[in-house]
């Protein structure tokens, strides 16, 4: 744990479903402010939390990883629930356990994003590509084979389910995220302005959006959010653009409530905030790939929610504003929030617990 984001959430109502688990982990360097939910338990982490520079740079521990994880004795447990984007379902159980895994993403960089990452890092060629191509295909068998180690398999969307059936030959149940619905309502007043909301990180795309507002210098654009492209932000903000940085939660929901609608320009397994501005009756502009065509209603018809773009380019953004104003007329609030609802804590507890109780019941049927 590192950054409280979508992951850090799932764990978060997990612990709330079994209070009476343990939590591993590969590190834990979670921010003290995040980390009222573990309500004084013991968080047990691997190895690589005690290696030099862990805590900046535990990304560079990647090789290593694998072997970490395998490292947790896990044998005095019945049940063992694992939360993964990287390799937390490779834990190792026994025949007398039950391990369902539910998966964000099998390792992206690993799998089809691997052409994206390397690019993204400056490794297309040379002998740092040579290695990084070979870590990457060593990390994509051991992938593949601690997938057999699964008794059960949860998707957090129908977009990662075909990705798991691609890279593990596995059928998984589609379980979304928890989103805490009950943060937010629908606002009551509109203003004429749109934000975007998001770390400032490369995949959001959130210096698009922006680029995308200077070909539409009459409309107002709110950017919430910190991180390394922060510098890029501003380099391409014109002075329609308002850019915020990090905000507390109630600085965010009230710009949520208010807006005309929200940005999205990321590819995502499945994409919280755009749920967070539904959840305030605000309708979304998204990129038509991915998570956002399973949380967005952004076909023309009834019960819209939103709309989509089909590229992610300023031009298609633009254009897919412009839609939007010929649609606001079918867009209600209260169909925004219906649709949000599909999303809340109590589905993911709901179902979790359903999938739980039944694989301990056929465990013990065995």
């Amino acid at each position: 744990m590192t950054l409280k984001g979508g992951g850090e959430a799932c764990v978060e109502e997990l612990m709330h479903i079994y209070p009476q688990a343990d939590l591993y982990c590969i590190v834990d360097y979670l921010d003290e402010q995040y980390r009222g939910f573990l309500k004084g338990r013991n968080v047990y982490t691997s190895f690589i939390q005690r290696l030099p520079g862990a805590r900046k740079r535990y990304r560079s521990y990647l090789p290593l990883m694998p072997i970490a994880i395998e490292q947790f004795d896990l044998t005095s447990y019945d049940l063992v629930i694992s939360s993964s984007s990287n390799v937390a379902k490779g834990v190792i159980t026994g025949p007398d356990q039950v391990h369902i895994a539910y998966v964000h993403s099998p390792i992206r960089y690993a799998w089809d994003l691997q052409y994206q990452y390397l690019r993204e890092a400056g490794l297309t060629r040379g002998i740092k590509s040579a290695i990084a191509r070979t870590i990457l295909h060593y990390m994509r068998i051991w992938d593949t084979r601690t997938a057999h180690g699964v008794d059960h398999m949860i998707a957090n969307s129908g977009f990662v389910a075909r990705r798991i059936r691609k890279a593990y030959g596995r059928q998984a149940k589609i379980i979304y995220p928890p989103v805490d619905i009950d943060r937010f309502n629908i606002g009551d007043v509109r203003e004429d302005y749109y934000v975007t909301m998001s770390r400032l990180v490369p995949y959001k795309r959130i210096p698009l959006i922006v680029e995308a507002f200077r070909q539409m210098p009459d409309r107002k654009l709110v950017v919430i959010g910190d991180g390394p492209e922060m510098s890029a932000v501003k380099a391409a903000a014109g002075p329609n653009v308002t850019v915020m940085g990090g905000q507390p939660n109630d600085v965010v929901v009230s710009y949520l409530q208010r807006a005309k609608a929200f940005l999205f320009a990321a590819e995502e397994d499945f994409g919280i905030a755009p749920v967070e501005a539904q959840a305030c009756g605000t309708p979304v502009i998204a990129y038509g790939k991915g998570g956002a065509l399973e949380t967005v209603l952004g076909r023309d018809g009834d019960n819209q929610t939103g709309v989509f773009f089909d590229a992610q380019t300023p031009d298609a953004i633009v254009a897919a504003v412009q839609h939007l104003d010929t649609r606001l007329h079918a867009i209600s609030p209260q169909a925004c929030r219906a649709n949000a609802e599909r999303f809340s804590t109590r589905k993911f507890h709901s179902n979790i617990q359903e999938v739980v109780d039944n694989a301990m019941k056929d465990m013990r049927g065995a």
